[in-house]
């Protein structure tokens, strides 16, 4: 098939005005990003989204875990100089070591991270990286990410489509894993450095101490268990997070010294009436074969 070169140039000019408009920086890190999808699109999919998750999942409790997650959430929400957004943080009662954002500001934790926090600057470092995400349209530009690579496999169909299928499915195959380990996977990666870089500044800004940052992924790197090759991952690597968050300290730490209040690491997270008892048990207490968290006391005397 031979199309015309007026059409090709045609959609050379198309494509050459549409990637000038989706063009847009990202806050802190100043990188140049491809935005192809609206941002109204964007945030009507993540409230649809987190809409249906929350639907599926169960709400902590625990009035300590619900004041806490809220607090650190609307202080870095507030330095990200984002109030267009409609901000909501929840807890999720559930053992899973995660946390989440959705655009628009939709931000979950997991009540399972919360013994690898420790204290409110720990749930600083989680909580600014989920925010970062969200101000540098992180989940708008995987969209379009995928977008580009579903419409250059539609090429690659069309340039192979005259020969036989085992050679069809051989191109696919060979399109398909360059696409997932030399494009999807690395940007996921840079996504994720980015968001610790954006995140590290935002819980400065918001007076938490950045030097807590590497010392949480260290943290999260002790629990263990098989991890896949990095250039096979969507993250990179705890140790490596750690490392570069360290780099990065000096530049974090003048925000810091620059924030209207300086509450270093915060009060730290309990789980019971005593004071003594904190939420941050030996690594290989966090989660043990059951896979289940000990239920927190909802009525923690001593709260936030």
């Amino acid at each position: 098939m031979t199309w015309p070169f007026t059409r090709i140039a045609c959609l050379i000019c198309l494509a050459f005005s549409t990637l000038i408009a989706g063009c847009h920086t990202t806050p802190v890190s100043n990188r140049k990003q491809l935005l192809l999808v609206p941002e109204q699109t964007e945030i009507t999919m993540g409230m649809q989204a987190y809409e249906e998750i929350l639907a599926d999942e169960t709400l902590s409790s625990n009035p300590h875990y619900v004041e806490l997650v809220e607090r650190v959430g609307k202080r870095i929400a507030l330095a990200s100089g984002h109030d267009e957004y409609d901000w909501e943080f929840r807890v999720i009662a559930s053992s899973t070591v995660n946390a989440f954002a959705l655009p628009g500001g939709k931000v979950a934790v997991y009540e399972g991270i919360l013994p690898l926090c420790e204290n409110e600057a720990g749930l600083a470092v989680v909580m600014s990286h989920e925010v970062a995400h969200a101000i540098a349209r992180h989940g708008g530009e995987r969209m379009t990410q995928q977008g580009l690579a579903n419409a250059a496999g539609k090429v690659v169909d069309l340039y192979s489509q005259d020969r036989e299928k085992r050679e069809q499915e051989r191109i696919r195959a060979v399109f398909g894993a360059a696409t997932q380990y030399g494009f999807i996977l690395p940007y996921s990666r840079k996504h994720e450095s980015e968001a610790d870089q954006i995140g590290l500044i935002l819980m400065s800004r918001a007076g938490y101490d950045p030097r807590e940052a590497p010392k949480f992924w260290k943290r999260f790197a002790q629990q263990g268990g098989e991890k896949p090759p990095e250039f096979m991952s969507t993250h990179p690597s705890d140790e490596r997070r750690a490392a570069d968050l360290e780099e990065m300290l000096p530049e974090a730490l003048t925000e810091y010294e620059q924030a209207e209040e300086q509450l270093a690491l915060g009060k730290p997270i309990f789980i019971s009436g005593n004071r003594n008892n904190l939420l941050a048990p030996p690594p290989q207490q966090i989660l043990p074969a059951s896979g289940q968290l000990t239920a927190p006391n909802t009525a923690d005397p001593f709260g936030p």
